[in-house]
């Protein structure tokens, strides 16, 4: 071989062997790749720490403004659970928590932000429909997994393939909500009362009339009002003087409260069936014994005879000082989620996130026994509640 051969050979030998060593060298770089980029060194597999797998968890809750009740509970769910899961030491979940102040505009801002700042492996939240109708679609986009814990209009986990949630629709909510008061008081005429300014409670809406459609039941009149409003007396003197068996009504904690305790000073006595966004404690303190004869559906209920729900009552308020309500709760249970997903991905890598999550079955959490269908929407079973001497009971 002459000196020019054995010159080209010795480059392409030692090129050969740059190569093996750069490509023998690439699985210790730290990074994971995803399906929109790469996880920091939060979100490296299982190789590490014993075997414990991390992730990065954004948060987008509304911690700011009228409705920050909901914020509260979710985030306090949130962090108790994450204190197990950390403890129980096969999962690691650093938490990212953005305020969306019940805003769209900020609740996409908050989630783009840990999208592509802190490179979050997963996001849950945000509070409401109207903020889960602009982030989801991003999310989406950006191939990070979505799960609403409060979310229950109507077509949320259809906007794609990364969004979950596990708050029960109100289209399973509402119906057996409705069922139980017809059957009890004997039912024919409904008056529909909604916030027709809000995704999540037009979507109450929606089911409230199909159902009243569906039943057979007469609409005498369908009234509307905007969030924060303060005065119905027109919208309850129409309903007081159609006379209706019972009255329908979608709206939020704070305007629910109010048109309870409204409608009971004007002499209408009759029980009201209210949303999704009427489960919560704050109706009670709020309206006071106007909140008798409220009925709601909701996949948690805080005196089930179960163990696990006892736990988590007990664990909460030695925590927070407080009983978990269901925001609470379904943050709760949609962080043992996450981390479910998380470990049986074995890595922080969001497409293998989305998959493990789509995959889960049967899954005993405080609320029951949950399960995600093809479109990533919750399968589980409601319970109807009725308030009391101004508490929640089961509906018999």
């Amino acid at each position: 071989m002459n000196k020019k051969l054995r010159l080209v050979f010795s480059l392409m030998m030692a090129f050969a062997l740059v190569v093996l060593a750069a490509c023998g060298g690439g699985s210790n770089s730290g990074t994971s790749e995803s399906g929109s980029g790469t996880s920091d060194s939060a979100g490296e597999g299982s190789n590490d720490s014993g075997g414990v797998v991390k992730a990065k968890v954004g948060v987008v809750s509304y911690l700011t403004g009228p409705g920050a009740s909901y914020g509260e509970a979710i985030t306090n769910g949130l962090k108790l659970a994450n204190k197990e899961i950390t403890e129980a030491g096969e999962v690691e979940l650093e938490l990212k928590i953005e305020d969306s102040a019940g805003k769209q505009e900020e609740a996409l801002s908050a989630a783009q932000k840990l999208m592509n700042s802190e490179n979050v492996d997963i996001i849950v939240g945000p509070t409401l429909s109207t903020e889960m109708q602009v982030v989801a679609p991003e999310a989406d986009l950006n191939g990070v997994t979505i799960i609403g814990t409060s979310t229950t209009a109507a077509g949320i986990p259809q906007i794609g393939d990364y969004v979950f949630r596990n708050s029960i629709p109100e289209s399973m909510a509402i119906p057996a909500a409705v069922q139980k008061a017809v059957d009890e008081y004997d039912v024919k005429k409904v008056a529909i009362l909604y916030g027709n300014d809000d995704v999540f409670t037009k979507a109450g809406y929606d089911v409230m009339k199909e159902v009243a459609e569906d039943m057979g039941l007469e609409v005498v009149t369908t009234e509307t009002f905007q969030l924060g409003q303060s005065d119905y007396k027109a919208q309850l003197t129409k309903i007081k003087n159609l006379n209706p068996d019972l009255i329908l009504a979608s709206a939020l904690y704070n305007e629910g409260s109010v048109i309870l305790d409204q409608a009971r000073k004007m002499g209408i006595d009759v029980p009201v069936v209210g949303g999704n966004g009427f489960n919560s404690p704050e109706v009670i303190k709020i309206a006071g014994d106007a909140s008798n004869g409220l009925i709601v559906a909701t996949p948690w209920f805080g005196k089930k005879d179960d163990e696990k729900v006892k736990n988590f009552v007990e664990k909460y308020k030695a925590e927070y000082g407080m009983e978990p309500d269901q925001f609470a709760a379904q943050a709760y249970d949609a962080l043992y989620l996450v981390a479910e997903a998380v470990k049986n991905a074995g890595e922080a890598d969001r497409d293998a996130i989305r998959d493990a999550m789509a995959e889960i079955r049967d899954f005993e959490g405080v609320l029951g026994t949950m399960s995600f269908d093809e479109e990533g929407d919750i399968v589980m079973e409601p319970t109807v509640l009725i308030i009391k001497d101004n508490e929640y009971v089961v509906f018999e």
